[in-house]
């Protein structure tokens, strides 16, 4: 549905983009992550037509955004991480005003609106000023003015930006309910939405693709998969180098005695354990410091988390993982 070419945007001399590559299937919705100034908005503008690329292509569903950009913007509904609303208007009213412009037909035009506002959960302040609305309701309504001519691609810009937790769930909700009917393009800073709303993930970094994948499958292959936290009694090396020797561990780090006094209980001590992926050795380390001697306090899973992913994506400029992984020199690992 939206494929995307070595794509690059330059000001002057400087690089916003470069050779940004990386697609979207139909009805699937992809989480575009990258710090600040990655260059995520600039990639979102020319795919919606509001900026040219210097180079590359870009198509949405097989229409070329530069030659067929008319044509183009009626196959997506865009929301900049600004809503473009109308504050003296009503909800219905701005619906109304939007889908004339986006060339719904006069004949579609109340089904079209009354879609829109039930799908964003609007029904019941459709007659209100937009003025009057919180922030959540406004973002409602951002997403109401990019989906009211059902478009089948939407790119949305940091839509949870700025919601209260509550409101956070309620558009995620949202976003999700739109999967299938729309292929998405879901850009956001706040790494557990991306989990759990996005089937796949594209990171962006000083603006390159540095990864595209599942969030799961990233945190697999760049963490080294799930591990364990213990909290032990006894002294910390002389643990590490025990569990070394099971099989399965592949690291075992010490880490902050969060919650513990160290004036009270001297002698207890935190460790990570990572596991190769595949492995499930729980019971053999419980089974070894036992056995050992020391004493098991507590041992809870611990997984990877996307926010680790991005950490090392982007402070690692180095690393390239995509689908299926390659190294830097091209061969597949």
């Amino acid at each position: 549905m939206i494929e995307v070419e070595h794509l690059s945007k330059t000001y002057g001399t400087t690089k916003a983009i470069s050779d940004v590559t990386f697609n979207v299937d139909k009805g699937e919705i992809l989480g575009f992550l990258g710090p600040n100034g990655a260059g995520k908005t600039t990639t979102m503008r020319i795919l919606a037509g509001y900026l040219p690329a210097t180079k590359g292509t870009a198509r949405i569903a097989g229409l070329d955004v530069h030659e067929s950009s008319i044509s183009v913007r009626r196959q997506i509904g865009y929301l900049p991480e600004n809503p473009p609303l109308y504050p003296e208007m009503t909800v219905e009213g701005f619906l109304y005003f939007v889908a004339r412009i986006k060339g719904v037909s006069a004949g579609e035009r109340k089904d079209k609106v009354q879609t829109a506002l039930v799908k964003c959960n609007l029904t019941d302040r459709r007659h209100t000023i937009i003025r009057k609305l919180s922030k959540g309701y406004k973002q409602r309504v951002g997403i109401a003015q990019a989906i009211v001519h059902d478009p089948p691609a939407i790119i949305l810009d940091e839509p949870t930006v700025g919601l209260d937790p509550r409101q956070i769930i309620e558009v995620r909700n949202l976003i999700k309910s739109l999967a299938g009917d729309h292929t998405i393009i879901l850009s956001t800073h706040i790494l557990p939405e991306v989990s759990m709303t996005c089937s796949r993930v594209a990171i962006i970094n000083h603006g390159k693709i540095v990864a595209t994948n599942t969030p799961e499958n990233l945190m697999t292959q760049l963490t080294g998969g799930s591990g364990y936290e213990l909290e032990i009694g006894g002294e910390a090396s002389l643990a590490k180098q025990v569990l070394q020797n099971v099989v399965g561990v592949s690291l075992v780090e010490s880490i902050p005695t969060v919650g513990i006094s160290e004036s009270a209980l001297p002698e207890r001590n935190c460790l990570r354990v990572i596991t190769q992926p595949g492995t499930e050795p729980g019971s053999q380390i419980a089974l070894s410091l036992l056995r050992a001697g020391f004493d098991l306090y507590e041992m809870r899973r611990v997984s990877a988390t996307l926010e680790d992913v991005f950490l090392k994506l982007t402070t690692e400029e180095k690393i390239h993982v995509n689908e299926p992984v390659e190294t830097e020199q091209g061969e597949a690992s």
